[in-house]
């Protein structure tokens, strides 16, 4: 076999390591399919080969960042025995995984008037995952007793938006243990209205 002939899936894969490397450091907007390039080791020619443009790069490994945050909560979920308590778990779970390194890049992106509107969608419909990830807590909790009938697409957008407001704080610190207060406090005050009487 010819050693030197060209690994497709290795190639993809150290153009997504580099990028995501590129992307974290520079932003959206200062990382260049030039820098890519240089970094990788690949010419412009396989990058353009594997990825249409620098754009759904981005947004490729966006969802591939986002499958990592559902997978690291699936894992975590089992030690939790209740809907209650997956939701303070949840909790912790999102305030310490909201800074994701992609995370400013993607604001440039989704901010940007140049980028296409194709791709802006995608990342906005990244949120899907974790709000599915709500609604089952919720759907799990009606089920088991915990929590009252109600509408658990109104709870899941409620209590989505309001991790989400909380999650602007991330910014105003480095020690992400002094928010744990307010995100457990969140969903104190937010179970209180749905707990069903005697949980």
């Amino acid at each position: 076999m010819n050693k030197r002939r060209y690994d497709s899936d290795k190639a993809r894969q150290v153009i997504m390591e580099n990028s995501f490397l590129l992307f974290s450091e520079k932003g959206y907007t200062q990382t260049t399919v030039g820098d890519i390039s240089k970094a990788s080791g690949y010419s412009k020619g396989h990058i353009y080969y594997h990825f249409e443009n620098k754009e759904k790069l981005f947004v490729l490994l966006a969802q591939k960042s986002m499958r990592e945050w559902y997978e690291k909560w699936l894992e975590k979920e089992p030690a939790y025995s209740t809907a209650t308590e997956k939701w303070y778990g949840m909790a912790m779970h999102v305030l310490y995984n909201y800074q994701t390194p992609l995370l400013k890049a993607g604001q440039e992106l989704a901010s940007d008037p140049k980028s296409s509107p194709e791709s802006v969608q995608k990342l906005f419909e990244l949120a899907v995952i974790p709000m599915g990830s709500y609604r089952s807590i919720f759907q799990e909790g009606v089920e088991h007793g915990e929590f009252k009938e109600g509408n658990i697409e109104e709870w899941t957008a409620l209590l989505g938006t309001w991790l989400g407001g909380l999650c602007q704080l991330t910014n105003t610190t480095q020690d992400l243990s002094t928010l744990e207060p307010l995100f457990k406090q969140a969903i104190t005050i937010f179970l209180a209205s749905i707990k069903k009487r005697g949980n």
